[in-house]
């Protein structure tokens, strides 16, 4: 069914965020991380889409792709003015830094 969404409006961020959470929680990771990356590339202003996916790939064991995604967070979420995403883009990067 969020499939048929995402079908239907696939210039929304919504539809495909909440397909790929769901994904994600079913454990499907490579599909979540293909949806993921799928919404950031067609709507980058969506900030909340790259902490998720970022979190998708860390838990994927892609740790060079998740500080990627995070970098990318970072710089949309100064350029959306999103103080809240911004502290905890950057609290994902720190953590996976070590």
């Amino acid at each position: 069914m969020l499939r048929q969404f995402v079908a239907q409006k696939p210039g929304e961020a919504f539809p495909r965020y909440g397909l790929a959470m769901e994904l994600k929680r079913r454990g499907q990771l490579a599909e979540a991380i293909v949806e993921f990356r799928e919404l950031i590339a067609k709507i980058p202003e969506y900030v909340p889409a790259y902490l998720m996916a970022g979190n998708t790939l860390v838990e994927a064991g892609d740790r060079d792709g998740a500080l990627q995604v995070l970098d990318q967070g970072v710089q949309a979420a100064r350029a959306a003015g999103d103080a809240h995403a911004l502290g905890e883009l950057e609290s994902a990067r720190a953590a996976l830094e070590g």
